[in-house]
């Protein structure tokens, strides 16, 4: 027994020498895909932030909801995102979803998981469905990957995942190619839920998975439709968050 374990340390140890891990932001060699300095340093859990839309609130801000979600409510009711969309977090999103980096989606979900589970006043949604992604979009993509942090976060969080719950009835121009005051119209009666969960979603509450919220228009678009079918309440999970000054 004792030779076998100084076999398996010393196997162990020539296999990290021959597929060396580095970390995905700072490159320092770690075992973990994003080393703990880098954890601590861009994805603070002590950020105050609008419970509504994700945005990180002003210090000193008295109120659970920014100016903006005060002003003009989304129709989405709260949003935990696990850290913002800028340098160099963003490079991991664009990594899963133009690089093909899969593997990156159960980090994120990870993640996710750890962020709702701080926010213990929140509770958990009956049901998880993901932002759909055009056919022709998904086609050329070959994945969608609202879908791919999903399914982990789904086990994670022991609730079910309903993958095909919402549908694109159109093709959209890219969000992120639009100035805000268009967005909203780019996607306006764009998304309907499948026929066989109509029934389903009267009185529920669901989570909406996304790897990137900017100004929160495709969400509010989604929650607004699923309201008019009886939701209850609409939980928006989403790895990144945008800053306002971004957009």
């Amino acid at each position: 027994m004792y030779l076998q374990q100084i076999w398996r340390k010393s196997w162990q140890a020539s296999l990290a020498q021959l597929l060396p891990c580095s970390c995905a932001l700072c490159h320092a060699q770690n075992r973990d895909v994003i080393c703990e300095q880098c954890l601590t340093s861009y994805f603070p859990r002590d950020l105050c932030r609008c419970e509504q839309c994700g945005l990180v609130m002003p210090p000193g801000a008295n109120t659970p909801r920014c100016g903006d979600c005060l002003q003009n409510p989304p129709a989405f009711d709260n949003t935990i995102v696990a850290c913002d969309y800028e340098a160099p977090q963003d490079r991991l999103v664009l990594s899963l979803k133009f690089g093909h980096h899969l593997a990156l989606a159960p980090v994120f979900a990870a993640m996710l998981r750890d962020a709702i589970l701080h926010q213990q006043h929140q509770e958990l949604p009956d049901w998880l469905c993901v932002v759909p992604l055009s056919h022709n979009r998904l086609t050329e993509r070959g994945f969608n990957q609202a879908l791919e942090i999903a399914r982990p976060l789904a086990l994670h969080l022991g609730i079910p995942l309903h993958p095909q719950a919402l549908r694109k009835t159109r093709e959209t121009a890219k969000q992120s190619s639009l100035a805000p005051d268009a967005r909203m119209r780019n996607v306006k009666n764009a998304f309907v839920p499948d026929d066989q969960l109509l029934q389903t979603i009267k009185g529920r509450h669901i989570g909406i998975v996304d790897d990137v919220i900017t100004t929160g228009m495709t969400l509010h678009e989604i929650a607004t439709m699923l309201k008019r079918f009886g939701a209850r309440k609409v939980s928006n999970y989403v790895f990144a968050r945008t800053p306002h000054h971004i957009y």
